[in-house]
């Protein structure tokens, strides 16, 4: 078959009642065309034109216009084939520039495994150095790592997309989770957006924080990422390297250890948390009473296991817990004291020497009139309450009388502002609280819509449903004479996630959500091998590779399968010698395996006419027998 680039002048729907002719070496006589001569309306006949000039009955010259027409035919045919040229270029360009950078590259391969290994050694080598080969602190930041070449392991929580080695990545310094840059900077950017339209009256002014999507650490609007850097901050758009872990400058991380001890890490650029300090440090134990030794600095603090002795709070026993960080616990002792008043002796807590009991003190105070009506009190009771000048109810005159007669009422207006604040007690002076005020106003409701005469204290609310939007702007307010500080949403969400999987269960929120914190296991068929995915991820990450063997049982008439690894999908065909006994001979078939044969299927619908596209050949597994025996024997 022709490239499509050179059916020019024919071909099924785009010559049809045309041939192109073109004059032959020697005898003038035209060729036919691309079309065959025989489409329908054309024949490839030759007419004479009045001019003496020939042409086809497609119209097209024969004589003098005849190399015109051919030159321009052939430029055409060759400007298409360039076109298609460079198109076949570009993508096959973009095919190889995909597949080198995405994360999936090579996986599985014995050779990337031992690459990868390497990778990652070189990556330890100076912290291994420093702990003697020791990697049990290592497994928190090696599975970082790993999951830095494995597929389908590093994806953006944002898009549900995968990272690949040669995007622009952002990494929270809180959960170390990875995400792109653009997807980053458009969730901060949305964040504040969100946050200062509901309680900015100055919108924009202030500098609101925004969330990790991973882990809700805040940061503020100027730690917004503007920049692509390596994991330890130093390289600013990290060259791609086959032989470093991606996204990583090579250098040594030297970022300081949380908690901070004064020592930097010695990894080189990495992802996810740094391995606590491995630096060896003299040090003593909490309690100062054993020997300095040395120990490893992240964990230099540690206890000699001796009673602490320290003297505790009730200043009579000592601490008996073993050597321990911090103060000392209070006293678990139990003994009898009195309490503040001493009328009373209970068991209680040598940890808190100080109660009060419930009795009232029922000393004689000074005046020997009365006696004191406090609870159970420290020191001295004080004087008479009811010495001295002492004013009338309405705190307007003042009479100096003895503590056992009672203050009288004065006469005048009592005029106390009442519970309402705006009316005051129109009642003489009296004791006890003042009555309700019943004056009739003309009050406003809540959502000052009405107006309404009514008594002063009862309070007014209409009827009047708020119809403004709640903080979700998806859903109305309703309450009945809303004063304009409509409550937040307190409807469930319920928007399905980016994951397909799950839904929202937040409150009604403005807004995009948050990505789905749940994760999956993608497995291969056996189980044995699992990588844990993001969710949502489950259905486009290709399953791991297993190493161990396929554990099927054989289909053929053989006792086991060939040796090879886990799979999904069916076995491949045996291919062990068959081995079963001839019946004529006695000889062992040599063939190989012919259980399950492909045979291909005959009898099938023909087609029609040649306007029917023919049918894929159809293939189907059944038992051959053995062939003929081939061994020589002698006759």
């Amino acid at each position: 078959m022709e490239a499509s680039w050179r059916q020019v002048a024919g071909g099924r729907g785009r010559a049809r009642g045309r041939a192109t002719a073109a004059p032959s070496p020697g005898n003038g006589v035209p060729f036919r065309g691309a079309g065959g001569g025989r489409e329908k309306g054309s024949g490839g006949a030759v007419h004479a034109s009045p001019g003496g000039a020939a042409s086809t009955a497609g119209g097209c010259p024969v004589g003098p216009e005849a190399p015109q027409a051919s030159v321009a035919t052939e430029l055409m045919s060759q400007q298409k084939f360039e076109e298609i040229k460079k198109a076949n270029q570009a993508a096959a360009k973009k095919l190889i520039e995909e597949h080198f950078s995405s994360s999936s590259e090579e996986e599985g391969d014995e050779d990337f495994e031992g690459k990868q290994g390497k990778i990652v050694a070189n990556t330890f080598v100076t912290y291994t150095t420093q702990t003697d080969g020791d990697i049990r602190e290592l497994e928190r930041t090696k599975q970082y790592v790993n999951e830095a070449f494995q597929a389908g392991a590093m994806t953006c929580l944002i898009c549900i997309a995968s990272v690949k080695r040669n995007q622009a990545v952002w990494s929270c310094s809180g959960c170390f989770c990875i995400f792109h840059m653009p997807c980053i900077q458009k969730w901060a950017k949305d964040s504040q957006f969100l946050v200062s339209s509901l309680t900015d009256d100055d919108f924009g002014k202030k500098d609101y924080p925004w969330p990790c999507p991973k882990c809700r650490f805040e940061y503020k609007r100027s730690e917004t990422p503007s920049r692509y850097y390596c994991y330890c901050g130093k390289v600013e758009d990290p060259p791609l390297d086959p032989w470093l872990v991606p996204h990583s400058c090579g250098q040594v991380c030297e970022r300081e250890f949380k908690p901070s001890c004064g020592h930097k890490c010695l990894l080189l650029c990495h992802p996810g948390p740094c391995p606590p300090c491995p630096k060896m440090v003299t040090t003593t134990c909490y309690c100062k009473k054993a020997k300095p030794i040395p120990r490893r600095c992240s964990t230099k603090e540690w206890s000699c296991q001796l009673p602490c002795g320290r003297k505790l709070l009730c200043g009579q026993h000592k601490c008996e817990n073993p050597c321990h960080a911090g103060s000392c616990q209070p006293c678990p002792r139990v003994s009898r004291q009195k309490c503040v008043c001493g009328k009373k002796v209970a068991e209680r807590s040598c940890a808190s020497p100080l109660w009060h009991c419930d009795q009232v003190c029922g000393k004689t105070l000074p005046c020997g009139n009365h006696t004191c009506e406090q609870v159970c009190h420290v020191g001295a009771c004080g004087e008479c309450p009811r010495s001295g000048k002492r004013f009338c109810p309405c705190q307007k005159s003042k009479f100096s009388l003895p503590c056992t007669e009672d203050v009288p009422t004065c006469g005048d207006s009592c005029d106390k502002v009442l519970e309402c604040g705006i009316h005051r007690c129109s009642q003489r002076c009296h004791r006890g609280p003042c009555e309700t005020c019943r004056q009739e106003v003309e009050k406003h409701c809540r959502c000052g819509k009405h107006t309404k005469r009514m008594p002063c204290h009862k309070p007014y609310i209409c009827e009047t449903k708020c119809v403004k939007m709640r903080d979700c702007q998806k859903h109305q307010c309703r309450r009945k004479c809303c004063p304009g500080n409509c409550p937040p949403c307190d409807q469930n969400c319920g928007r399905t996630l980016g994951c397909r999987n799950h839904k929202c269960p937040s409150v009604c929120h403005r807004g995009s959500c948050y990505p789905c914190p749940e994760t999956v296991d993608v497995k291969c068929n056996c189980g044995n091998a699992k990588a844990t995915v993001p969710c949502g991820r489950e259905r486009t990450t290709r399953p791991p590779k297993c190493k161990e063997i396929c554990s099927r049982p054989p289909t053929c008439h053989h006792t086991s399968r060939e040796k090879h690894r886990c799979h999904f999908g069916p076995c491949p065909p045996c291919h062990q010698p068959c081995q079963k006994v001839l019946e004529k001979c006695g000889h062992f078939c040599p063939a190989s395996c012919h259980d399950q044969a492909l045979i291909k299927q005959t009898g099938r619908h023909q087609p029609s006419g040649p306007w029917e596209q023919p049918s894929e050949p159809a293939f189907i597994q059944t038992a051959l027998p053995c062939p003929p025996c081939q061994v020589p024997i002698s006759m």
